[in-house]
């Protein structure tokens, strides 16, 4: 039985320098966004059961890879993706602290090259995805004694 190729990829991007729950928080602000706009079709999420008939709803028939990079890289990542109409969710340092009010207030006050971003998930054709990403590293858990370079 061969492996079913995917005609979308799901890729995130994460800022390497960004402390793990500060990036994951906008990991999950990424994918909660993209999700809305994408839907459950598009998502292919499924409700897999289990042996006692437990329901896990929800959950992507796609893979879900996790790339870093740094913020230059991933601000261009996101002007690539726009280039190449492939759909995309980003989280910036403008997005946190304060009410949502103030980030949004905060964000239109600061130029793109200036804001810093802590992620990117980007959703569209295989091969594009794979193309614009294929220069990332795979995302590692961070040890507690290394920098925040």
């Amino acid at each position: 039985m061969s492996e079913e190729k995917f005609k979308n990829k799901l890729v995130a991007v994460l800022n390497k320098s960004i402390e793990p729950g500060k990036v994951m928080n906008a990991l999950a602000h990424l994918c909660i966004g993209l999700g809305a706009s994408l839907g459950k079709e598009e998502l292919r999420l499924t409700d897999y059961k289990d042996a006692d008939n437990g329901s896990h709803p929800f959950i992507s028939e796609l893979p879900f890879i996790v790339l870093s990079e740094n913020s230059n890289k991933i601000r261009k990542l996101r002007n690539e993706a726009i280039a190449n109409n492939i759909i995309f969710n980003d989280f910036t340092d403008t997005m946190t602290i304060g009410t949502y009010k103030e980030q949004i207030a905060r964000t239109l006050r600061v130029k793109d090259e200036n804001l810093v971003y802590y992620g990117i998930v980007l959703f569209g054709d295989w091969d594009k995805v794979t193309e614009l990403t294929k220069k990332c590293s795979l995302w590692r858990q961070r040890s507690e004694n290394q920098d925040d370079k």
